[in-house]
């Protein structure tokens, strides 16, 4: 086997390969090149190459969404490091571990006008776990930097940094390992509840009002027993987003749909006396509305790791797994005789007919797109969303209990939504389709620069000619500041990018056109696909708009 000859590089790669980081994107640079010949050569390592540094970023935080183990990314020095920070921020925020593990010059080559030097101990500071700055020599000071920083992104779940400076020559190879680094032990921690349940079985007993609040989350979070249990009980409603991967006939999946309409008099009355939450981040900016204006007497948040204060009325953090601490507590309590539940399910019912109606009626829209996608999506597949339009339409449909669906909420950007989506898909190896707006496509369109999309993986971009978004909130003036510099209107389309990396390419601009492509597209295929879905650009704001009105 070969192994670089640097000693430092060598007990990188060694501690990785013990700790259990197997997955390696690497960016194309000279300074690491001791990294690379490392993880390369070496068979115990899956090495990816892709050569935009953000792209890679976000590539390697889709495939450890999905693996749930860190995936390293290896860059060289200078700027290299800065394009992974987007990624970063959204793997702090959203909790994935990544490794970035950049190269650097030697520390008195910092501040000397040498070229691709910049400051790059503790880059990332406000959004790291933990940053690791080596020294030029092997040693056991660096290994147990190296291994606390990959302890960090196994039990804590985020990003970490190891910052590496290589001195020239950088490409002598020797056969045998030289080092033998120190390997520290990854504490096992419990999954146990250790807060007294009493106090809250008690107050959960109490209360005729408890509203379930379910964030970002991965399938299958909850076991059926506690779904069930939440279900049946008249005095709970659950409110789930397309994130949260929850699903139960009762939940209300459509929280905006269902919130919107509602005057003062029906929040206060309708406020929670206790609020419990779970997962990540929520989308439904009238939900986090409604609950900072109207505050529960009590709001729990389970989660082993943190608690965000989201509504300004945080009264318990539960440092505990949610199916743990629910099914503690629903083990010491009782459903409790209300009609909480049964007002909100008569509600739904009201809006759904309401929502069908306004459907039937419209013109083709964004909106009339997202009604004739959803339902086509396969069976047992995954659905990445963009963010920004993109995930609000989603939030307003149904979707089937076997698609899971993920978005980088942690920061709620349209930077990396294609290179997530590749990553997951590359990682997941299930069928994959990306629905995305048009800006956020083409930003991120180097993310199809790479070879290995898998042929199952499919893109659905709604092309509505710019930032459909600005549109919809409040502040819209029609006018050429507002297209120029916050719609940023255009008239690209992806046909030309489509058929350069290799996808197939089809296109609709009317509802039968899209219905008819839709029958053909999630076909298996020699290729990845991409269908472009063009929009009016004036018309999707007021149809949205006009749809929360009709809702009553």
């Amino acid at each position: 086997m070969i192994y670089p000859k640097i000693p430092l590089a060598q007990s990188i790669i060694q501690i990785c390969l013990v700790q259990g980081v197997k997955h390696i994107v690497i960016s194309p640079g000279s300074r690491n090149a001791p990294l690379t010949i490392g993880f390369a050569n070496n068979p115990s390592f899956k090495c990816y190459s892709i050569a935009d540094e953000r792209c890679a970023g976000f590539f390697a935080l889709g495939m450890a969404q999905q693996l749930k183990e860190p995936v390293a990314l290896v860059c060289t020095s200078g700027s290299a490091l800065l394009n992974y920070y987007p990624a970063v921020a959204e793997a702090f925020y959203s909790q994935i571990p990544l490794i970035v593990i950049s190269a650097d010059r030697p520390h008195d080559k910092i501040d000397i006008g040498d070229g691709q030097t910049i400051r790059q101990e503790n880059v990332y500071a406000n959004h790291i776990l933990y940053s690791a700055n080596l020294t030029e020599e092997a040693g056991e000071e660096n290994d147990k930097k190296i291994n606390e920083a990959l302890i960090k992104a196994i039990t804590q779940k985020g990003p970490v940094h190891i910052n590496a400076p290589f001195e020239e020559p950088l490409y002598e190879t020797v056969e045998a390992a030289t080092v033998s680094p120190v390997v520290q032990e990854i504490p096992v921690i419990e999954d146990a509840l250790t807060a007294d349940i009493t106090p809250f079985a008690v107050k959960w007993n109490a209360a005729q009002k408890k509203l379930v609040l379910v964030g970002v989350d991965d399938p299958d979070t909850l076991p059926a027993s506690v779904i069930e249990k939440l279900a049946a009980d008249p005095s709970v409603v659950v409110m789930t987003e397309t994130t949260s991967n929850l699903h139960h006939e009762s939940f209300i999946d459509n929280i905006d749909t269902i919130i919107t309409p509602f005057t003062e008099s029906d929040f206060d009355e309708l406020k929670p006396e206790i609020l419990l939450t779970f997962g990540g981040m929520v989308v439904s900016k009238r939900i986090k509305a409604w609950l900072r204006n109207y505050a529960p007497a009590e709001h729990w948040h389970a989660d082993p790791l943190r608690a965000y204060d989201t509504y300004g009325a945080l009264t318990q953090h539960i440092e505990a797994e949610p199916a743990v601490f629910l099914s503690e507590l629903l083990q010491n309590t009782h459903p409790v005789q209300s009609d909480y539940s049964n007002t909100f399910q008569q509600i739904r019912a009201l809006r759904q007919k309401k929502h069908d109606e306004y459907l039937a009626k419209i013109p083709f829209s964004d909106f009339k797109a997202f009604q004739i996608i959803i339902p086509q999506l396969p069976e047992n597949s995954h659905l990445q969303i963009s963010n920004s339009a993109a995930i609000r339409y989603a939030q307003l449909f149904s979707i089937k209990p076997s698609v899971a669906v993920f978005c980088n909420r942690g920061t709620s950007g349209i930077d990396g939504s294609t290179s997530t989506a590749v990553g997951a898909a590359v990682a997941s190896g299930i069928p994959t389709t990306l629905i995305t707006g048009d800006i956020s496509f083409f930003y991120d369109s180097n993310a199809l620069w790479n070879n290995y999309i898998p042929k199952n993986f499919r893109i659905i971009l709604i092309n509505n000619g710019g930032g459909g978004i600005f549109r919809i909130l409040p502040g819209h003036s029609e006018n050429a500041v507002f297209n120029t510099y916050f719609e940023t209107e255009h008239t690209l389309t992806a046909e030309h990018l489509a058929r350069m990396y290799g996808f197939g390419y089809a296109s609709a601009k009317g509802e039968e056109e899209l219905a008819s492509a839709m029958q053909d597209f999630f076909q298996e295929s020699a290729q990845p696909q991409l269908l472009e879905v063009f929009t009016s650009t004036k018309d999707n704001d007021k149809i949205l708009k006009a749809y929360f009105k009709e809702l009553v």
